[in-house]
């Protein structure tokens, strides 16, 4: 049997205390206790004459400090250089610190590296690569951009292009998120990508063409109006898809004409510019706008700034998408007939509006909530998507009328009762009309008549009624009163417009003999009659 001192306060009027009533004090077991004296960390005071240790009155103080120590991660050495007052706590503190800080820098440079290969789904034979990318300094980040920029540029003569990517080489900031370094790490692999050299190259070329040749002054004048007419594209983009207005709609046409005369003297300097809006200016603005449409490299630049840390540039791919699909559809300015303004009768327009609507309301109260899901001649509208349409017709001519515009077209319109909800636009829509005097004003770029607009949404809602009445199986002669007169205005409004399969307004087709106007409504505006 051991020695029964061992096990408490050693009698002989030192004060020490065994192993066992230290460990019982502190909480700390005797095998840790044993391990960190055998390191120098806690020096027995004395020993008994059978050999056990023995420890003074500060060992409980001295145990908390190599305790808390060890908890913050402290090495043995640093902890027996405080304790032997080789060094002070401030001190050690500081350099372990440090220490810690390189160490989170290598977990968080791991876990982006770990992340990165999860969300890429990476081969086990990319792990080395990935980890040596990211381990890179920046003098070899920036080596690795400048080489692939030089070579994706080699013979192309256009150093403002290429000075601009040079200067925008990527960064990482002294203690980088795990966010940047994936982003670092991905965007050192789409350097790479032949697609994305090649895209580069397409974009230099046409800058070397199209760059105006102008001083420094003039050049940095040159790239603001540039970047105001690039904002106000995405902004008219973005309102005319938020509105559902279609590039290839008659509503599309002032829209690029604003855009086109806002382009237009952002091209004085560049050779051969074109003079005036027609065929070959928006040939080009499309043209521009095509090159541009990259989106590798649109990657590129969105991975530039998340790893710098930089607001990422505003996307504008789906208003660019619109702006080139308007020009393609709308080649030459639309020519105004001001004529035609002046067959708007205000009183015989809001009639018609009246009479319509009428119409539709009825079919709208025959629709059961089974007939929803069908199928309607409207491309892939259901019946549903079709009443929404109906609703938000008479919701946006009334936005209009007020002043302020809606652009929540693809937003629910029809709530729990889908006549209810059309009677309701119809009330609000005329409400509007009559507030706003809006039959007797002028509206938009080319100062239509507001009676024409209503037009618009008269000749919109009968063909749409028409829809309606095929989808449900009713009878599809639709306000004999005014369809004739609803034809001549649909011919007068849109016999411009573009007219392709699949478009806002596919081929005319042939009506039957004896067709009612809004049959024949239907058939010129593309649908089948038969």
């Amino acid at each position: 049997m051991g020695d029964p001192k061992v096990e408490g306060m050693y009698e002989d009027g030192t004060g020490l205390v065994t192993i066992g009533t230290l460990a019982r004090r502190t909480g700390i077991p005797v095998k840790t206790i044993r391990n960190w004296s055998d390191l120098d960390l806690l020096p027995p005071a004395a020993r008994t004459p059978a050999g056990y240790r023995l420890y003074g009155p500060d060992a409980a103080a001295r145990l908390e400090i190599v305790r808390t120590l060890r908890e913050l991660g402290v090495g043995t050495a640093a902890i027996r250089s405080v304790l032997h007052r080789e060094s002070t706590v401030a001190e050690t503190a500081a350099r372990w610190a440090d220490a810690l800080d390189a160490q989170i820098r290598t977990l968080r440079l791991q876990c982006a590296v770990l992340r990165s290969v999860a969300a890429r789904g990476s081969a086990a034979e990319e792990l080395p690569d990935m980890t040596a990318v990211a381990r890179l300094s920046a003098g070899e980040r920036r080596r690795i951009i400048a080489d692939f920029i030089d070579d994706a540029l080699d013979g192309v003569d256009a150093p403002a292009y290429r000075s601009g990517l040079l200067a925008a080489t990527p960064d990482l900031p002294e203690d980088p998120t795990p966010h940047q370094i994936g982003a670092w790490i991905e965007l050192a692999a789409l350097v790479r990508e032949p697609e994305l050299r090649s895209a580069l190259r397409r974009l230099a070329a046409y800058s070397a063409r199209h760059t105006p040749r102008t001083g420094d002054a003039g050049k940095e004048a040159g790239e603001a109006a540039s970047l105001r007419v690039a904002e106000l594209m995405r902004e008219r983009g973005e309102a005319a898809l938020a509105a559902g207005v279609a590039p290839d709609s008659p509503a599309a046409a002032p829209v690029v004409a604003e855009l086109v005369a806002a382009w237009l003297p952002t091209q004085a300097a560049t050779a051969d510019p074109p003079d005036r809006d027609g065929a070959a200016a928006r040939d080009r603005l499309r043209e521009q706008l095509e090159a541009a449409a990259e989106p590798s490299v649109a990657r590129y630049w969105e991975l530039l700034c998340a790893v710098t840390g930089r607001p990422a540039p505003p996307r504008w791919d789906r208003a660019g998408t619109w702006t080139a699909a308007a020009l393609r559809a709308h080649r030459t300015p639309v020519e105004i007939d001001r004529a035609a303004f002046a067959q708007c009768d205000p009183d015989r327009v809001l009639y018609a509006y009246r009479t319509v609507t009428r119409e539709v309301a009825a079919l709208a109260a025959a629709v059961t909530t089974a007939d929803l899901e069908l199928p309607t001649p409207c491309g892939t509208w259901r019946v549903r998507e079709l009443l929404g349409h109906l609703v938000w017709e008479n919701l946006m001519v009334a936005s209009v009328a007020d002043g302020d515009p809606r652009t929540d077209h693809t937003a629910g319109h029809l709530g729990a009762d889908h006549a209810a909800a059309f009677d309701d636009s119809t009330r609000t829509a005329l409400a509007a009309f009559t507030r706003s005097g809006m039959l007797h004003r002028t509206y938009g770029p080319y100062a239509a008549p507001g009676a024409m607009l209503v037009q618009q949404v008269v000749v919109e809602l009968l063909a749409h009624g028409w829809d309606l009445a095929r989808a449900i199986g009713a009878p599809t002669a639709l306000a004999p009163e005014v369809a004739e007169e609803t034809l001549a205005a649909a011919r007068r409004i849109y016999g411009a417009a573009p007219r392709t399969e699949g478009g806002s307004f596919a081929p005319e087709r042939a009506a039957p003999p004896g067709a009612s106007a809004a049959d024949r409504l239907a058939a010129y505006l593309g649908r089948d009659p038969g």
